[in-house]
Protein backbone atom coordinates (compact mmCIF):
# COMPACT_ATOMS: atom_id res chain seq x y z
CA UNK A 1 0.00 0.00 0.00
CA UNK A 2 1.52 3.56 -1.03
CA UNK A 3 1.45 6.92 1.46
CA UNK A 4 -1.46 7.98 -0.17
CA UNK A 5 -3.47 5.01 0.45
CA UNK A 6 -2.99 4.75 3.78
CA UNK A 7 -3.04 8.58 4.55
CA UNK A 8 -6.22 8.27 3.05
CA UNK A 9 -7.21 5.34 5.22
CA UNK A 10 -5.65 6.85 8.40
CA UNK A 11 -8.40 10.16 7.65
CA UNK A 12 -11.10 8.13 7.05
CA UNK A 13 -10.51 6.08 10.02
CA UNK A 14 -10.32 8.93 12.09
CA UNK A 15 -13.46 10.66 10.48
CA UNK A 16 -15.79 7.58 10.42
CA UNK A 17 -14.62 4.99 12.44
CA UNK A 18 -16.49 6.77 15.98
CA UNK A 19 -19.84 6.57 13.91
CA UNK A 20 -18.33 2.98 12.36
CA UNK A 21 -17.75 1.88 16.36
CA UNK A 22 -20.75 2.94 17.19
CA UNK A 23 -22.82 0.59 14.41
CA UNK A 24 -20.60 -1.98 15.51
CA UNK A 25 -21.19 -1.80 18.88
CA UNK A 26 -24.73 -2.05 18.53
CA UNK A 27 -24.09 -5.44 16.42
CA UNK A 28 -21.74 -6.75 18.84
CA UNK A 29 -22.96 -5.99 22.09
CA UNK A 30 -20.00 -4.79 23.67
CA UNK A 31 -17.09 -2.50 23.38
CA UNK A 32 -14.37 -4.96 23.24
CA UNK A 33 -16.07 -7.20 20.15
CA UNK A 34 -16.97 -3.80 18.65
CA UNK A 35 -13.32 -2.57 18.43
CA UNK A 36 -12.39 -6.09 16.43
CA UNK A 37 -14.73 -5.63 14.44
CA UNK A 38 -13.71 -1.71 13.76
CA UNK A 39 -9.96 -2.80 13.35
CA UNK A 40 -11.45 -5.98 10.88
CA UNK A 41 -13.63 -3.63 8.94
CA UNK A 42 -10.46 -1.36 8.31
CA UNK A 43 -7.95 -4.22 7.56
CA UNK A 44 -10.67 -5.50 4.63
CA UNK A 45 -11.28 -2.12 3.59
CA UNK A 46 -7.34 -1.47 2.80
CA UNK A 47 -7.38 -4.80 1.26
CA UNK A 48 -9.76 -2.70 -1.39
CA UNK A 49 -8.37 0.29 -1.52
CA UNK A 50 -8.92 0.05 -5.41
CA UNK A 51 -12.66 -0.01 -5.01
CA UNK A 52 -12.60 3.03 -2.99
CA UNK A 53 -12.54 5.10 -5.87
CA UNK A 54 -15.78 3.66 -7.32
CA UNK A 55 -17.56 4.04 -4.39
CA UNK A 56 -20.13 6.48 -4.40
CA UNK A 57 -19.96 7.33 -1.21
CA UNK A 58 -16.92 6.27 0.99
CA UNK A 59 -18.95 6.06 4.40
CA UNK A 60 -21.40 3.97 2.78
CA UNK A 61 -18.66 1.71 1.45
CA UNK A 62 -17.14 1.53 5.20
CA UNK A 63 -20.43 0.94 6.36
CA UNK A 64 -20.82 -2.09 3.62
CA UNK A 65 -17.77 -3.67 4.78
CA UNK A 66 -18.38 -3.41 8.44
CA UNK A 67 -21.70 -4.62 8.19
CA UNK A 68 -20.29 -7.99 6.11
CA UNK A 69 -17.53 -8.02 8.98
CA UNK A 70 -20.19 -8.00 11.60
CA UNK A 71 -22.04 -10.75 9.90
CA UNK A 72 -19.64 -12.70 9.82
CA UNK A 73 -18.58 -12.39 13.00
CA UNK A 74 -22.38 -13.12 14.03
CA UNK A 75 -22.61 -16.47 11.94
CA UNK A 76 -18.77 -17.60 13.52
CA UNK A 77 -20.57 -17.15 17.05
CA UNK A 78 -24.29 -18.07 16.24
CA UNK A 79 -23.71 -21.70 17.24
CA UNK A 80 -22.42 -21.07 20.60
CA UNK A 81 -23.54 -17.13 21.75
CA UNK A 82 -25.81 -15.11 20.52
CA UNK A 83 -25.42 -11.56 19.70
CA UNK A 84 -27.78 -8.88 21.04
CA UNK A 85 -29.84 -6.56 19.26
CA UNK A 86 -29.32 -3.73 21.03
CA UNK A 87 -27.36 -2.03 24.06
CA UNK A 88 -29.44 -1.55 26.74
CA UNK A 89 -30.90 1.93 27.09
CA UNK A 90 -29.43 3.55 29.99
CA UNK A 91 -30.75 6.75 30.53
CA UNK A 92 -34.21 6.45 29.26
CA UNK A 93 -34.35 2.75 31.07
CA UNK A 94 -37.45 4.59 33.39
CA UNK A 95 -39.60 6.50 30.66
CA UNK A 96 -42.22 3.76 29.98
CA UNK A 97 -43.11 5.54 26.43
CA UNK A 98 -39.30 4.78 25.38
CA UNK A 99 -39.61 1.13 26.45
CA UNK A 100 -42.62 0.78 24.26
CA UNK A 101 -40.32 2.56 21.39
CA UNK A 102 -37.84 0.11 21.81
CA UNK A 103 -40.47 -2.78 21.87
CA UNK A 104 -41.66 -1.68 18.76
CA UNK A 105 -38.62 -1.35 17.06
CA UNK A 106 -37.45 -4.63 18.02
CA UNK A 107 -40.60 -6.39 16.77
CA UNK A 108 -40.11 -4.71 13.47
CA UNK A 109 -38.97 -7.29 10.78
CA UNK A 110 -34.74 -7.37 10.39
CA UNK A 111 -34.91 -5.92 6.93
CA UNK A 112 -37.24 -2.54 8.19
CA UNK A 113 -35.42 -2.24 11.55
CA UNK A 114 -32.09 -2.08 9.83
CA UNK A 115 -32.54 -0.08 7.39
CA UNK A 116 -34.69 2.21 10.36
CA UNK A 117 -31.84 1.89 12.40
CA UNK A 118 -28.84 3.06 9.52
CA UNK A 119 -31.24 6.20 9.03
CA UNK A 120 -31.89 7.07 12.33
CA UNK A 121 -29.37 6.35 14.23
CA UNK A 122 -26.02 6.10 11.71
CA UNK A 123 -27.82 9.41 9.82
CA UNK A 124 -26.84 7.61 6.72
CA UNK A 125 -28.74 9.26 3.58
CA UNK A 126 -31.23 6.73 1.25
CA UNK A 127 -28.22 6.20 -1.12
CA UNK A 128 -25.85 5.80 1.21
CA UNK A 129 -28.18 2.86 3.06
CA UNK A 130 -29.05 1.31 -0.66
CA UNK A 131 -25.25 0.92 -0.77
CA UNK A 132 -24.46 -0.48 2.28
CA UNK A 133 -27.53 -2.77 2.07
CA UNK A 134 -27.05 -3.31 -2.09
CA UNK A 135 -30.76 -2.50 -3.11
CA UNK A 136 -32.52 0.34 -4.75
CA UNK A 137 -33.50 3.51 -3.08
CA UNK A 138 -36.81 3.19 -3.73
CA UNK A 139 -36.48 0.16 -1.66
CA UNK A 140 -35.03 1.77 1.11
CA UNK A 141 -38.02 4.52 0.65
CA UNK A 142 -40.17 1.78 0.90
CA UNK A 143 -38.58 -0.11 4.21
CA UNK A 144 -38.59 3.19 5.99
CA UNK A 145 -42.05 4.31 5.28
CA UNK A 146 -43.57 0.53 6.02
CA UNK A 147 -41.12 1.09 9.25
CA UNK A 148 -42.99 4.47 10.45
CA UNK A 149 -46.33 2.55 9.68
CA UNK A 150 -45.83 -0.17 11.78
CA UNK A 151 -43.95 2.06 14.29
CA UNK A 152 -46.98 4.01 14.28
CA UNK A 153 -49.35 1.30 14.50
CA UNK A 154 -48.12 -0.15 17.53
CA UNK A 155 -47.84 2.96 19.65
CA UNK A 156 -51.20 4.00 19.14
Amino acid sequence: MNHEALTRLETLYRDVGPDLLSYLRRAAGDLHTAEDLLHETFLQAARRMERLSQAVSVRAWLYAIARNVAATAYRRKRGTERLPAELPAAAAADDPRMARMREAVASLPETLRETLELRLRDELSYEEIADVLQIPVGTVRSRLHHALQRLRAALV
